[in-house]
């Protein structure tokens, strides 16, 4: 049988060889820039001479889980405690949806433009699910972020909120010492995160949205005790109407509240970050609120007091991380684990005996 030798028009050329997917040469590239840690008076050094990127990085240092990196954050700290400059902490809350970073972006650009220094930290609530946190509030703050005299960190909760918050507070040190006089701290919505940032801040500032369901009852009452200024924000356009109903019921549900500790009576004030409305206001009442606190002595008591507060939280960090880092915890932990989770033993008898455990191996 004559074997068929017909060929068809159609043909597929070997074409030219593709390169690799994977860049070869990203591991020379890597080699390069491996992160190298700087020497304590290096990065002491850099700080004060308001490097952003040593900043940046000291603050790794301070988030960072590993001991060794603790102890240099440590000195670090203690390095640039003296040469912290007097700053105005802020701490800025609100609902969600409420223009937190707008605000900020407006409002910051705002107190650059007067001659001040500026740094924004971030607490974000990490995931409970995958442990991860989103960290886009520099995506959303585009014009401070080129703004040479804003530096703004988020920071991820990673699910210890007063670990997160108690890393916050070494970071201000860290910004005052690099020159910034004003310190923005952000939350990402509301809850038990305001407690902690309180308790860094001279002054609490609330965002709350207009129009957004019952003024009155979208937020738990323990918050907006802890307020200086309530800010309705988004005040322009069509929402100007709602903005200032739910301005002057705010201001009525202030007077309901006990008098403060610092002599200051809380208000409310309408705000709009595209047109800057009311910004200038809210600049007046935190200069009044600090000139008032600094005349009667509470600035100095209330510093006083977040300093021994943090010194408590700090021991409290600390038993919690030793106990975890403690080998007779890492043989037994998960095995009593398993005995609650099959019912052989309850929580509270398991967590004695982990603790007689620990207790038992330091005393050896």
């Amino acid at each position: 049988m004559q074997e068929n030798t017909f060929d068809s028009a159609l043909k597929v050329n070997n074409g030219i060889e593709q390169p690799p997917i994977v860049n070869p040469y990203i591991k020379n590239f890597y080699k390069k820039n491996k992160y190298r840690l700087l020497s304590e008076d290096e990065y002491v050094e850099g700080i004060l001479k308001g490097s952003t990127s040593v900043l940046g990085q000291a603050i790794t240092l301070i988030e960072s889980s590993r001991p060794d990196h603790r102890k240099i954050a440590q000195n670090i700290i203690s390095k640039c405690l003296p040469h912290a400059v007097d700053s105005i902490r802020i701490g800025i809350t609100g609902v969600p949806g409420a223009g937190k970073s707008t605000f900020i972006e407006s409002f910051g650009s705002l107190i650059t433009n007067k001659g001040h220094k500026l740094a924004v930290l971030a607490i974000d609530p990490s995931s409970e699910k995958s442990k991860g946190s989103i960290l886009g509030d520099k995506t959303r703050m585009e014009t401070l972020c080129n703004d040479p005299n804003a530096f703004i960190r988020p920071s991820p909760s990673g699910g210890s909120l007063g670990g997160v918050a108690r890393k916050t507070r070494e970071s201000i040190i860290l910004c005052e010492a690099a020159g910034y006089d004003v310190i923005f701290i952000e939350t990402v919505g509301v809850g038990q995160s305001e407690t902690a940032v309180h308790s860094m801040s001279d002054f609490f500032l609330l965002l709350m949205l207009a129009g957004a369901g019952d003024e009155l009852q979208g937020i738990k009452r323990g918050i907006m005790e802890m307020s200086d200024l309530i800010a309705i924000t988004k005040s322009d356009g069509n929402n100007i109407e709602k903005a200032t109903l739910a301005k002057a019921l705010y201001k009525n549900a202030l007077h309901l509240f006990p008098p403060t500790d610092s002599g200051w009576v809380p208000t409310a004030l309408t705000t709009s970050s595209v047109t800057k409305q009311g910004l200038e206001d809210v600049l007046e009442k935190i200069n009044e609120y600090m000139e008032l606190t600094k005349q009667n002595g509470y600035f100095l008591h209330r510093r006083r007091e977040q300093a021994s507060y943090w010194m408590y939280e700090t021991i409290q960090e600390g038993l919690k991380h030793r106990f975890y880092e403690s080998d007779v915890i890492k043989e037994n932990l998960k095995i009593f684990e398993e005995k609650v989770l099959e019912g052989e033993i309850s929580s509270f008898s398991a967590a004695t005996e982990l603790m007689e455990k620990y207790l038992s191996s330091r005393n050896q």
